[in-house]
């Protein structure tokens, strides 16, 4: 990329922040916050569990890529088929954010201040700082949705493979960073049901990628690579995750509710609204409802 195609990024950029101020701004305070509790957990003393962490993140780097094998021979799915596996995702999503990541950041806040309320606050504080995060990811990554087409800045530079790995890049990346996160303090009781439930619902999910991808023209072993290969930000997002909360202890609390605000932003921003685009509302809230009790036993029963 030569100097002219450089500026005219950094001139898309800059225009984009303009537009959107406080998108802009949060992200950047939400990546300084970041940057600064990844920092202390590297030069710290506290021993990180990373092999945890990448070992979870692999298991929902596999069930990513077992999830995207039957595109190999199949084209597409019913629809009706397609938005209850969304659903479900959803529900499993929604019920690990829950119970293995928001109820024990408060219960490990509420034990660090003392206080049932502060332990409340400072994982609403990390909540705040994932939203803002996945906001500033969305508004400022070139992606693109099958339904709604292109956005974000320049994505008329991108070529549209692009557009889509980037656009499942934001829904990967967060649950890694929530694995990562689970088993940042060797608790196995948090990590093991958040781990099996991401796994879980990666499967599904996979196929609905591999099969979006085939739907908009790309052949199948490409749509396939592709699909599968984004899974491997899963542990990408886990060591992120196990290195961002498992230094400063107050650390842990905030990134439980960080890693649970940004996979609640992606359930209401992309999965629930995706299945009720069709008319198939009904089916997609029953799956929902079932991955959520099924996590819930596998909460019980692991945890």
């Amino acid at each position: 990329m030569n100097h002219t195609q450089e500026q005219s990024w950094v001139e898309v950029l800059r225009g984009h922040s303009n537009q959107h101020p406080v998108m802009a701004g949060g992200l950047i305070v939400s990546l300084l916050l970041i940057a600064f509790f990844l920092l202390h957990a590297l030069t710290g003393e506290r021993q990180l569990n990373g092999q945890y962490a990448l070992v979870g993140g692999g298991i929902a780097f596999l069930a990513t890529a077992v999830g995207t094998l039957p595109a190999l021979f199949i084209r597409d799915i019913p629809q009706k088929l397609s938005d209850c596996m969304l659903g479900f995702a959803a529900g499993m999503m929604l019920a690990a954010s829950a119970f293995s990541l928001l109820l024990p950041g408060i219960e490990a806040g509420t034990e660090f201040f003392d206080s049932g309320f502060l332990g409340g606050i400072i994982v609403i504080l990390g909540m705040i700082i994932g939203v803002a995060l996945m906001l500033g990811l969305d508004a400022f990554t070139p992606h693109e949705h099958l339904e709604t087409g292109p956005c974000g800045p320049g994505h008329d530079r991108c070529s549209r493979a692009w557009l889509f790995v980037f656009a499942i890049a934001l829904h990967n990346f967060p649950e890694g960073m929530a694995i990562g996160v689970g088993y940042a303090q060797g608790d196995l009781s948090v990590g093991v049901p958040l781990t099996s439930a991401i796994a879980l619902q990666d499967i599904p999910e996979g196929l609905a990628v591999a099969l979006t991808l085939r739907a908009a023209g790309f052949n199948a072993k490409l749509s396939v690579l592709v699909a599968a290969l984004t899974g491997i930000l899963e542990p990408i997002g886990a060591l992120l995750g196990v290195s961002l909360a498992g230094g400063l202890i107050i650390a842990y609390p905030i990134g439980l509710g960080l890693a649970g605000g940004a996979m609640l932003f992606v359930v209401s921003h992309e999965v629930i609204p995706d299945t009720h685009r069709n008319g198939h509302q009904t089916l997609a809230t029953i799956g929902l409802m079932i991955g959520f009790a099924l996590m819930m036993v596998l909460d019980t029963t692991l945890g």
